[in-house]
């Protein structure tokens, strides 16, 4: 398929929602081979249709270490229904904002819902690193990034860096 170019901060796509995907057509499972191949070239564990500039509600993910048997999941439409009380502070980085990594708290497991690239509802519980990616990518359909979870302070310094970026970039 192709690998497609990712979205970076302060690109105003990355902040809009995405919307419901009607059917499960061959259209939406060319753009989940198309974000896959974008996640892996990237390299990255995963992508939100959005950070591609697709207002779809479409996330792809693969947590599979590098020599391990690649095991992507496609979720269309996905929906976190339950939350842990237990939260868990990983370090995460973001394909659309290239080169930072920060410590964000998250909850240490969910219980998402979606609907698979045969049409199929699927419920799963996710914990740990899973659970994380998951609601990371989510966040995404919602126009929230991993650096809203940050201090005021850090979450400014971010933007100012990128935005300070896209005026060089633009000349």
């Amino acid at each position: 398929m192709a690998i497609r170019p990712i979205l970076v901060l302060p690109d105003a796509r990355l902040r809009a929602v995405a919307d419901p995907i009607e059917a499960v057509d061959d259209d939406i499972k060319a753009l989940a081979k198309d974000m896959l191949d974008t996640m892996y070239d990237a390299p990255g564990i995963g992508l939100a249709a959005p950070q591609i500039g697709v207002m779809k509600r479409i996330v792809v993910m693969d947590l599979a270490k590098e020599g391990e048997k690649p095991e992507p999941m496609v979720l269309i439409n996905p929906e976190i229904t339950k939350f842990s009380d237990v939260v868990q502070t990983t370090e995460e980085g973001c394909l659309s904002i290239p080169e930072l990594y920060y410590d964000v708290e998250r909850p240490d497991a969910v219980t998402v819902k979606y609907t698979d690239l045969d049409g199929n509802e699927v419920i799963k519980d996710a914990e740990g690193k899973l659970a994380v990616c998951i609601q990371h990518e989510l966040d995404h359909l919602d126009g929230v990034l991993y650096i809203d979870y940050l201090s005021r302070l850090k979450r400014d310094r971010v933007i100012k860096k990128f935005d300070k970026a896209a005026k060089r970039a633009a000349g």
